[in-house]
Parts: structure tokens; C-alpha cells; sequence
């Protein structure tokens, strides 16, 4: 088995990540707009590929000075467990260091335990609740934040 890759998300790979965003996210999935909005506002955003297959993706807006937020990250179903989350997250800590933030913040849905056990070992404590934030099932969102040293 060859190496995951991570390079930039270009427009290309909208087509790629709209069924992984329905399968992971069903009704609350991204559309192509939103990731078009993105890529056209100059957010930081890559894909994680083997053998030029798209495996996963993730996301970053910088919001100066000096904060940024992890807008998504997502692995294919039959890529988990496999580091490829863990790798996006940290290409996207390492850029948001590049630009200078000094805390990077996220959401992530209330009841994903996996999701906020990977945030909480890079050191993101949780801040608070937005309640409903995800429509339309109206889940919880959990508002975390990493505070760089």
C-alpha cells in the first residue's frame, strides 16, 4: 500500500468529497457552494489522497490577527482509523502556526466521543455549547479551543 499524500483541495475535488460529506453528514452536509465559497475566499483547505484516491479533507479559516478556526475534517467511512484524520488535523495546526494564530477553535457535534478524544490529545479543551447548532437535527454543537504556548 502506497503512502497517504496530503496536497491542496482545488475546485476539482468538489465532485470527489460531495458523497463522503452526504454519507458522514447526511442532512447537514456541506454543497458544492459552500465549499466553492471556500476555495474562493482563499481558506486553507486540503485533501488526503492514495493513489489519487480522495480519502479525506479538512479545512482552515484564519481570522486575524491571530485566531483560527478548523472549519472541517472528514475521512471516508472505509479510510478510518487509518492516522488520516490525525494527519489532516495536524497539517492544518501547523498552518494555522504559520499564520500566526495563537489559538485555533472548532465545533464538533455534541455526541461524537472519537472526534473530541482525537481534539482533546492536540490539547483542545472544550469553551463551550452552541445548543442546536447543526440543523436540521438540531444537535449541540461542542465549541473547543487550542491555545498555542
Amino acid at each position: 500500500m502506497s503512502a497517504v499524500r496530503l496536497s491542496r483541495f482545488r475546485w476539482w475535488h468538489i465532485d470527489q468529497v460531495l458523497p463522503i460529506e452526504a454519507d458522514l453528514f447526511g442532512a447537514e452536509q456541506w454543497t458544492p457552494a459552500m465549499f466553492w465559497n471556500e476555495l474562493a475566499n482563499g481558506h486553507h483547505y486540503l485533501v488526503a489522497t492514495d493513489d489519487g484516491e480522495l480519502l479525506g479533507y479538512a479545512g482552515l479559516t484564519v481570522v486575524p490577527p491571530d485566531e483560527a478556526w478548523v472549519q472541517n475534517i472528514a475521512v471516508r467511512r472505509d479510510a478510518q482509523r487509518r492516522g488520516i484524520g490525525r494527519l489532516l488535523l495536524e497539517a492544518l495546526l501547523a498552518e494555522a502556526d504559520r499564520r500566526g494564530a495563537r489559538s485555533t477553535l472548532l465545533e464538533v457535534a455534541a455526541d461524537n466521543g472519537p472526534a473530541q478524544r482525537l481534539y482533546a490529545t492536540y490539547g483542545f479543551e472544550p469553551i463551550g455549547v452552541r445548543r442546536g447548532y447543526y440543523q436540521p437535527s438540531n444537535t449541540d454543537a461542542l465549541v473547543m479551543r487550542r491555545n498555542e504556548d
